[in-house]
């Protein structure tokens, strides 16, 4: 069964953006430094990995998919179904690179991308949206990945919702240090 994962990057400080995020800069001022790790090799290399490898679909806040976009060139992953969550509906469209993005309100764009994600997992995208699933009882595990940069400022991640994670297997250390939880009672 599909699990609703946030899989994020985050600095030592506990932002998942840097400041003044914006069109030109949709990870706010020094934010891509977050995912340099993601060029690495060893662990760094197979936690890419495996994030490529349990995506089935995924669950979109709009101002990441407003954001993203452009960069993406359609959907995060080439050909894989993407939810957005909005009060602003659209018709649902092909992006580019062949996945599709249908827009919904929260509850019903998670049960769209479990469905959609089959045998894989519905990462979600967006520190917003990961706080309104968490505080939905809707979010099952939470993968960080903690990059050694300290941006002083910028977007924290859940949006201040409070919740309890419990580890789930050993941290591994590379570029970055990942680290996995389940969320409490899921």
């Amino acid at each position: 069964m599909s699990k609703v994962v946030l899989d994020v990057s985050m600095s030592l400080d506990g932002f998942t953006a840097g400041p003044n995020v914006r069109a030109d800069e949709p990870m706010g001022d020094g934010g891509e430094r977050l995912h340099e790790w993601m060029a690495g090799e060893g662990a760094d290399a197979r936690a890419v990995e495996e994030v490529n490898a349990i995506v089935g679909a995924t669950v979109i806040g709009r101002r990441t998919f407003d954001l993203g976009l452009r960069p993406w060139g359609g959907t995060p992953w080439p050909g894989v179904p993407s939810f957005v969550v909005t009060h602003r509906i659209e018709e649902d469209f092909r992006g580019d690179n062949g996945g599709t993005f249908s827009f919904d309100g929260l509850e019903a764009a998670v049960r769209r991308a479990t469905e959609a994600a089959g045998d894989k997992d519905v990462l979600v995208m967006g520190a917003d949206v990961a706080g309104q699933l968490l505080g939905a009882g809707l979010l099952d595990e939470v993968h960080l990945h903690i990059a050694p940069v300290l941006l002083g400022q910028g977007t924290g991640l859940f949006g201040g919702r409070a919740g309890e994670l419990v580890p789930k297997g050993e941290p591994v250390a590379g570029v970055a240090t990942h680290l996995r939880f389940r969320v409490a009672g899921r």
